[in-house]
């Protein structure tokens, strides 16, 4: 069995925003006939990221994009060429490379098998970004 939809996440200022039940909300139909399966998350843009990490305390999720703004350098003394949509852009691209656009995670009993602290995050990596779209595909009996 397969089932695939688009959601369109809403626009998040920069950092790691906790969607897990943003993404449930949309795909619980199709979810809850998986006894067994796959669901598979796609990213279609290249200025944002996935990941999965703590559900619990949001000061990972602020750690997280502190360690990100150290290691990939913006502004003027920033080494980077590509800045035609602006300084946070080539950044942007760098840390959605380091975490990646997809994910894969189990679905057992109609339900995502994450960990008892994990969740499934966007990373906003652009000051000023719109929508993100996902499209998720699940596989399984």
């Amino acid at each position: 069995m397969w089932a695939q939809k688009t959601i369109s996440l809403p626009p998040q200022k920069r950092g790691c925003h906790l969607v897990t039940s943003k993404i449930l909300e949309s795909i619980e139909s199709d979810l809850s006939s998986f006894k067994c399966g796959l669901a598979h998350f796609f990213l279609q843009h290249t200025s944002a990221s996935l990941t999965v990490n703590e559900n619990y305390d949001a000061d990972v999720q602020a750690d997280t994009e502190t360690f990100l703004n150290r290691i990939v350098p913006e502004g003027r003394s920033a080494p980077w060429k590509h800045t035609l949509e602006g300084p946070d852009d080539m950044p942007a691209h760098i840390k959605s490379s380091m975490f990646g656009c997809s994910l894969t995670i189990p679905i057992t009993n109609g339900k995502l098998n994450l960990g008892t602290w994990q969740g499934i995050w966007l990373c906003e990596h652009r000051d000023r970004a719109g929508s993100r779209k996902v499209v998720v595909t699940m596989t399984g009996a």
